[in-house]
């Protein structure tokens, strides 16, 4: 991560992707989503509280990926940030992933279904013109 003016930025663009997996943290596990992923690292959804600390050394494993090591970045809200271990092993497992595995996603917002009632009732119309009877 780079330093301008105090503020951390990241070194890779992160892609959108759903892969499921889980997060080590000593002898925890905590299923976890992959929302976003890039070469340096990614961002998580927790199923369930982790009691780790920014700072602290996890491992992540899904099927799609293998086994990653990484460091807890940022936690909010459920979701976790973490910064992959430098080296050619994550390098290579992130790469194979984009090349076999990943399609392009977009964030998916929660929307209310529509629902539909089979019984017609007729409405009587709020404003309604009527002509004076003359």
């Amino acid at each position: 991560m780079t330093r301008n003016l105090k503020i951390t930025a990241r070194k890779a663009d992160r892609k959108n992707c759903r892969v499921f997996g889980h997060v080590k943290y000593l002898n925890s596990q905590v299923d976890a989503r992959i929302l976003n992923l890039s070469p340096t690292g990614a961002a998580l959804e927790m199923k369930g509280p982790l009691h780790a600390a920014s700072g602290s050394k996890v491992r992540i494993e899904a099927e799609n990926l293998g086994l990653l090591e990484g460091i807890i970045r940022w936690k909010h809200n459920g979701r976790v940030g973490i910064q992959f271990d430098v080296n050619s092993n994550a390098r290579a497992q992130i790469s194979s992933y984009f090349r076999f595995f990943h399609k392009e996603m977009r964030p998916v917002l929660a929307v209310r279904p529509l629902v539909r009632t089979a019984v017609n009732v007729e409405r009587t119309p709020h404003l309604t013109t009527s002509a004076p009877n003359s």
